[in-house]
Order: C-alpha cells, then structure tokens, then sequence
C-alpha cells in the first residue's frame, strides 16, 4: 500500500483476506476499551517513533485495545499484500455458530480445499494437532493462512474435517496464492441480482458498481460473513445504493468525522441487505446506513457488534502499531459497538436465507 488507510477491522489480516471473522463468544484478546493514555509512559500516537515490539505490546495493553494489533514490516507487507492483490492460503473460510462449532463457510473455487474435496457446512474438527473449537476464529484463520515462515505458498498445513455424521477425514494441504477480489455477482430469480462482498479491500467499491451496470429488477447485498475493512470503500459501496447522503459518523481524538455518500447511487431499485454474526466493522456501518435510511430490508441474524476504528501508524523501524482511535455510530446515531445490528426480518435457524431475501424482495416489488 502506499499510504495507511484507517480501517474498521483490526481483524482484517486475518478475516479480510479469508473470509472469515471472529466470533463474539470468544474471550476478549484484551478487555474493550479506548486509546491508551499518555500517562501510560508512551507516546499516544506513536507514528515515527523508535517502539520495540515490547513497548508497542506494552502501549496496548495499558489501554485495554481489543482490537489493537502489531505488525512487524514484513507482516504488514502481508497484510497490505491481502488488501491490495494476492495472499498465501488454502481457499477456505471459517466460522462458529451458537453451539461454538467450527464450520466450513465458503470454499475457494479449484483452491486446494476445493480439489480436496472440502465443501461449506463441513465440520473443522483439528488443525495441526490442536482442536479447532478451543481456538478463537481469527487465529483458526490465521494458521490456515500460515505463520512465520509457513506464510508462503508451497507451504502445508494439516486439517481434519468431517461433513455431518461421516468418517473425520485427515487432509495436507499445499497454500497457494490466491486472488484477493472480494465481489462476486449472480442472477437469481426473476431478474434479481445478488452481489456478494466478503470484505472491504481495495477497488471493492469499484467492483460494486460495475455489477450494478447488469441489468436487475432487485439487488440482494449479501454482507455475510464480510468483516470489514477499508473505510472508503465501505462509503464508496453506498455511494452506488444512496442518492448522496450520510453513511455513518466517528470519533476520534476529540473530534467527529462525517462520511457521506457521493450523490448519483441508486436509491430506488428494492433491496435487500444479508447479515449474520460474522458481519463485522465497516460492513456493519453500511448495513445500519442501508437500514437507517429506509433503503434496505436488513434480513438475517444479529451482526457482530464491532464498532470500532483502527488507525495504522508507521514505526521508525518499518514496523506498524494498529491502535483503536473511536467508535462509529450509523446514520441515525447508533452504536453497534457491542451490540450488533438487529435485522428487520430475522432468520429462523436452519431458514433458506436466500429464498427469505427472495420473498421479502417480492413483498417490496421489483423494478420492471
């Protein structure tokens, strides 16, 4: 990257370039909390500063910031690397649902666990030798995309997985590197166009706005799963469903910032917004923006609840400290920090979430 962008995800070295998310049953990395304070004995913002990777952990801690992260240079290069082009990976993505089971969420096309024969809704029993249940989600995703000097394709990672009441299956798989776009667009009935986004990386917006140009009688925006990312990209995104407009608020160091839609988006065709517990940060912000001003049914089950943004600041020795500098409300002045976002129309557990999107769209009408 060339510059630092803030995000709304500290997450998103690991969910954004996977697809996968955190999930809010697992203990805290650190108690929630705001920016450290000066008195911590460390420079509030650290940007340029000479830290070792002992102060910047200690500068964390001291203020409790969850989602605060550090990245040495070469770490951050692999971060940037998920955001802007290709990452190391095996093309599976992961969840856990209420019962804390770890399962399959979406797998790659023609990825290593595609050709093994891995499918959604397969279980992640172990990976390496220890149970994927008694790990947090984000580093479940972490070790599938490796670490150290298994953050490289070529590398193997061993899995065991097991779909419904089958035989566990013990699995090797070689990382590949693998394409970074995070928006896909089909056709479902009767004209309506569903356009998928797992994640707030660079150009997704642009992308957005191309699959909008096919032609469509109703949009399905399917967030699930989508943990966040890039703030202007978020905005961008509403920018192609808002007429203009405002899209969210946050605060940071004492001040508020403002984020609006460009005007010219679409703010009459029906649609319909998709959320689960693993829509997280900047996709959260657009859900509630949708939901606030009347544009979209939100329809689904009650999102993460992070509502947080992080700002990367560079070290003088290349390295980055990621570090909580406020909170985001919607529109209308909400903070889903903690308590997610509650969809119009919730999902009875085990519903066709698609066919439920279907008719909630034909209850609204569709564009002719």
């Amino acid at each position: 990257m060339a510059a630092l962008s803030l995000v709304f995800g500290a997450v998103l070295l690991a969910g954004a370039a996977t697809g996968a998310w955190g999930d809010p049953n697992d203990p805290p990395r650190r108690a929630s909390a705001d920016l450290a304070p000066a008195s911590a004995g460390l420079p509030a913002d650290p940007s340029g500063k000479a830290l070792s990777e002992q102060q910047a952990e200690h500068l964390l801690a001291a203020g409790g910031d969850r989602w605060g992260a550090y990245y040495s240079a070469q770490e951050y290069a692999e971060f940037s690397q998920g955001l802007d082009g290709r990452y190391p990976g095996v093309g599976l993505s992961v969840g856990r649902g209420e019962d804390g089971v770890t399962e399959v969420s979406q797998v790659t096309p023609a990825g290593p666990a595609a050709q093994a024969g891995i499918a959604p809704g397969d279980r992640l029993l172990r990976i390496g030798q220890d149970q994927a249940d008694r790990l947090p989600v984000t580093e479940v995703v972490a070790r599938l995309r490796g670490q150290g000097d298994e953050r490289r394709a070529g590398s193997e990672v061993t899995l065991a997985v097991r779909r419904g009441d089958g035989e566990v299956r013990e699995l090797r798989l070689k990382r590949v590197l693998l394409d970074s776009r995070q928006v896909t667009a089909e056709h479902l009935d009767r004209g309506v166009l569903r356009i998928t986004v797992r994640a707030f990386t660079s150009g997704v917006a642009d992308q957005v706005r191309a699959a909008l140009r096919a032609p469509h009688t109703g949009v399905v925006l399917d967030l699930r799963g989508n943990s966040g990312g890039l703030v202007d990209e978020a905005v961008g995104t509403a920018g192609s469903l808002l007429d203009g407009g405002p899209v969210g608020s946050y605060q940071e160091r004492g001040g508020t910032r403002e984020l609006t839609a460009p005007p010219g988006g679409d703010g009459r065709t029906p649609l319909v917004v998709l959320v689960d517990g693993g829509t997280m940060s900047a996709a959260e912000l657009l859900a509630g923006a949708l939901q606030d001003r009347s544009r979209a049914v939100v329809v689904g089950s009650r999102t993460f609840g992070k509502g947080t943004v992080q700002q990367p600041s560079r070290l003088a020795d290349g390295a980055v400290l990621e570090m909580t500098v406020g909170r985001y409300h919607t529109p209308s002045g909400r903070s889903l920090d903690g308590t997610g976002l509650t969809p119009d129309v919730p999902a009875a557990a085990g519903e066709d979430t698609d066919a439920l999107a279907l008719r909630v769209l034909a209850g609204l009408g569709t564009r002719s």
